[in-house]
Parts: structure tokens; sequence; C-alpha cells
């Protein structure tokens, strides 16, 4: 038997969450309210636009929060990530020969859709893929950085998965 909340439209984005969140979602969704309520808790848009600008806003925070990790060689908006396969940004690592010599070549890619997403959200993206520069796995070490570098991780995690079902219900 399956629960009610798996068939509404908040139950793809809020999995795991617990049922009378999933309910507030939904009522939310089916007023018609959750853009509003979202567009009055984050009424600030970042000006971060542009490939540049965002390496620079990576680079910033990594400065701050991790000095000793290794130099980025690439961030930027990718077109192709996905947000139905749960890409929201990725963070690669690749090996690349000159010479005799191995080079790591390290990746941070947001999905272009958080260009126009509100401040906290796109810091919240690069703080978790920030946080891949240390601890690769989702596990307590990953998420106690990542509230390290960002006090409000889980709550912005949740809103963002707010403004995803917002994105999607306003399509």
């Amino acid at each position: 038997m399956t629960s009610p909340h798996l068939a509404s439209p908040a139950a793809r984005y809020l999995a795991g969450y617990p049922p009378e969140l999933i309910a507030q979602a939904d009522a939310l969704c089916t007023e018609g309210r959750l853009a509003g309520y979202l567009e009055r808790r984050f009424p600030e848009r970042h000006e971060v636009r542009s490939d540049g600008a965002l390496f620079s806003y990576v680079n910033e925070l990594k400065t701050r929060h991790l000095r000793n990790a290794e130099p980025l060689n690439f961030v930027g908006y990718d077109a192709k990530l996905r947000v139905l396969q749960h890409a929201l940004g990725t963070h690669t690592r690749r090996t690349q020969v000159q010479g005799s010599k191995l080079k790591m070549r390290r990746e941070i890619r947001v999905a272009t859709l958080f260009k126009d997403a509100p401040a906290a959200l796109l810091r919240m993206i690069v703080v978790h893929e920030l946080a891949h520069l240390r601890e690769l796995e989702h596990n307590k070490a990953f998420y106690k950085l990542c509230q390290h570098m960002e006090p409000d991780y889980f709550q912005l995690e949740f809103d963002l998965r707010l403004y995803l079902l917002s994105l999607e219900e306003s399509r």
C-alpha cells in the first residue's frame, strides 16, 4: 500500500520528508500560493549571470571556507544539466595527461535554470558542490561541511525543492 502523498505533485521533490510537510506544500500548490510564498521568502535575485561571474563567486566562497582545497579549473552554467535527473549542479574530477605528467582537472557546473534563482538558493547549490572538493560521498561529514559553509543549509535545500516544484507548476 502506498502513501496518499506519493501521488501528489510535491512527492517527487519532497520524497523522504514528513507527510505533514508534503501536505502543506501540496496545499500551497493547489491554492496557487507557492510562487508568492517563495517570492516573499526570497525577494532578492542574484547578479551572477555569466560563467565568469559564477567562477568568481564560487572561488570567493572556496577561498573563505576551503583555503587548502585544490584549485578549480572551470566553473560555469550548463544548459545540459537536467533537474529531473536530480542534477542541479555537478562537481567532476578528471585526469588529463600532459607529457609524462597526470593533471587533475576540477570542474563545477550549475544548471542554467539557476541563473534566475534567488541568491540564497544559488549559494546553497554552490556550497553543495564545493563540499564535494573535500567529501565525495553524501555522508555525515559532507553535510557537516555544508552546514559549516552555510548554517541554514538544510532549510535552503528544502526551499530549493519547493522552488523546483513551483517552476514545474508554473509551466
